[in-house]
């Protein structure tokens, strides 16, 4: 087989295992070891060649080595806790803190205290001790002046602690190929694993040599529903990258493995206008031509374009076009793509494939970013399929929007290729071949692959890609445990800003007795309340809630008045005309104000639970942007 240590472009180094979690460890090629390898050298090779001809220098710079305290002090930052940190560390309570679960907890103090170490080395105003942040670990009990246990001792009493709690619900990750298995997204990941880590659960779980065979998870729906990526507001998914850190960081901990990180490196500019060009510069150009544009038009034009004319093709994507074909045709593109004369029922569906997948290599930084590449890398380092995915999921959530955009744009193509594999020949396995390299391989990270290891990082490389296509709607949901952190967040927020304002605080003395009052009542069987209708409608709707009113209930309840009582309606240029034919799907509810900024509501959520941990919420009734306009 080729071998990439002669490729200009190297796979990103891989974090080694961690000594301690050899107990829990596997060989990871077990899970791939029937099946072909041959798409992932021939794709190397192509873009050894294509790289050869061009000799291009890195885009990015060299990623230095971090000096100790370094890594720490930037996790802290990308975390949002750099108030603990520096010369005047803030001594007000940080509010992310106190929605942190204690596995979560435990992270952030490993992490300060060897900040704190390396701050002492270097003789340094010292930071801010961990017990006045936190003042317990381990058990729960205090930690006196006298008592300085180290992080080992925290982390042993942490996970004795944890432990020792429930063990019902987690004992399930014996993999059962062909039958559906439940995905935990109601309790923290890393909260689970320290339960799992007492009854060595992890280790019995068995491997699936057959790599056709994939097992099925389902999320139950709790009362409140499941929430998606892009049903949460602008400002309430800027708090998830943090709080996903961190729990990906706890989760990493209790599995005994290095969560590694890339420092982020500055992008050289570039002339060009599409390929080479950051993400976020693509989408600033865009969005000036099609406003709210999220993901890069020059990629929508090649997968629209693969989508109508290549999805039948034989080898599509594996199958290379003329590199000579796609350097002129990249060059058009750069010339002609915004002024509309670019021509795409003239060129070879091989070509676009391979524009493609340049586009990708081409861009600055990897797609998965230069942070995140080698944590990306380093999931197959993950004995456990369903912990596999739960570090996948907070990975995709810690992305830059752009990125995950695009992230989402592409694996929905690559799983459109693969439905149909009967025509062209491209099965999960062969697109994941064809796809790591591209996804994994950078020429502005020019890392070493260790001797001998090549094959195991490729397949590993190629599983990963698998994963994210495979389990993509799995992968683009915001855990519940989050969400609960974000409206714990906010609510710590809203106390903080209100106690600022004297006028304020007898609002606040009403909110917290109407609180009390909702907390007293917590079983009433029943509540009315005022759906508005948005810009549709003048008029709200009383809805009576009780223990199974659902959100579809309301949604259908608000089409049967809209069409059948003559509501009138807002705008008034294009009346609805009411002829029974539209569907409930339309109309998506949102859950706006008290602890939350605006959140899309899944059909199945109950909204007397809902209503009981957000009493302060308005609920409005919105035309889902998905279908087109009905007023």
């Amino acid at each position: 087989s080729l071998s990439t240590r002669n490729c200009p472009c190297k796979m990103s180094q891989l974090p080694q295992k961690n000594p301690l979690a050899s107990p829990l460890s596997e060989d990871t090629t077990s899970r791939v070891d029937n099946l072909p390898m041959e798409s992932f050298w021939l794709e190397v090779e192509n873009i050894k060649q294509s790289t050869e001809a061009e000799q291009e220098e890195c885009n990015l710079a060299d990623v230095k080595t971090q000096e100790e305290g370094e890594a720490e002090a930037e996790w802290l930052q990308d975390a949002g806790l750099s108030d603990l940190i520096g010369d005047h560390a803030s001594e007000n309570d940080n509010a992310l803190l106190s929605t942190l679960t204690k596995t979560q907890a435990a992270a952030v103090q490993r992490r300060l205290d060897t900040y704190s170490r390396s701050r002492r080395r270097k003789n340094k105003p010292p930071v801010r001790d961990v017990r006045d942040i936190f003042g317990v670990v381990g058990s729960g009990e205090t930690v006196t002046e006298k008592q300085e246990p180290s992080p080992d001792l925290l982390w042993h009493n942490l996970r004795t602690s944890n432990v020792q709690k429930q063990t019902q619900d987690y004992s399930c990750t014996v993999r059962n190929p062909g039958k559906e298995e439940v995905f935990n997204m109601d309790i923290a990941y890393s909260e689970q694993a320290a339960v799992l880590l007492k009854g060595s659960f992890l280790s019995e779980s068995k491997r699936i040599k057959d790599g056709n065979v994939l097992t099925k998870f389902k999320i139950p729906k709790g009362r409140l529903g499941v929430t998606r990526i892009g049903d949460l507001s602008a400002q309430d998914m800027k708090k998830i990258p943090t709080l996903a850190l961190i729990e990906l960081t706890a989760l990493c901990d209790v599995l005994g493995f290095e969560l590694k990180r890339n420092k982020a490196a500055k992008l050289k500019t570039t002339e060009k206008r599409l390929f080479g060009v950051p993400l976020n510069t693509l989408l600033e150009n865009d969005q000036k031509l099609l406003p709210n544009t999220k993901v890069p038009l020059l990629l929508q034009a090649l997968l629209s374009c693969l989508e109508k004319r290549g999805l039948e093709t034989e080898g599509i994507l594996r199958v290379s076009g003329s590199q000579t074909r796609i350097k002129s045709l990249e060059q058009k593109l750069e010339r002609d793509f915004y002024t509309g004369l670019f021509r795409w029922d003239e060129v070879h569906q091989n070509d676009v494939s391979g524009l493609l997948k340049r586009f990708i290599r081409e861009l600055p930084a990897p797609l998965l970013t230069a942070e995140y590449l080698p944590a990306f890398a380093a999931v197959q380092n993950i004995p456990d399929l369903k912990q596999r995915l739960q570090a996948l999921n907070l990975l995709i959530l810690i992305l830059p929007e752009p990125n995950r955009n695009t992230l989402k744009a592409l694996l929905e193509f690559l799983s459109k290729v693969v439905s149909r594999e009967n025509n062209n020949k491209m099965n999960l396995w062969n697109v994941s071949t064809v796809m790591a390299p591209n996804l994994f391989m950078h020429k502005g990270l020019p890392n070493k692959i260790p001797e001998g290891k090549e094959k195991q990082l490729a397949e590993g490389a190629a599983d990963v890609v698998r994963m994210m296509i495979h389990y993509q709607d799995l992968l683009w949901t915001v855990s519940s445990f989050l969400v609960a952190q974000v409206r714990k967040l906010n609510e710590s927020n809203s106390k903080r800003y209100q106690f600022c304002d004297k006028r304020l605080k007898n609002l606040l003395r009403k909110i917290h007795a109407d609180k009390d009052k909702v907390e007293k009542n917590q079983a009433e069987p029943s509540k009315v309340v005022k759906v508005h209708g948005s810009l549709l409608l003048k008029d709200s709707l009383e809805v009576h809630l009780n223990n199974a009113t659902r959100v579809a209930d309301v949604l259908r309840q608000f089409q049967k008045n809209l069409c059948q009582n003559g509501w009138n309606i807002v705008n008034t240029v294009n009346l609805l005309k009411c002829n029974n034919s539209m569907e409930c799907t339309n109309l998506l509810l949102y859950e706006v104000g008290g602890n939350i900024g605006e959140h899309c509501l899944d059909p199945d959520t109950y909204l007397l639970d809902l209503y009981h941990i957000n009493p302060h919420a308005e609920w409005i009734i919105k035309q889902n942007p998905s279908y087109p306009r009905m007023f």
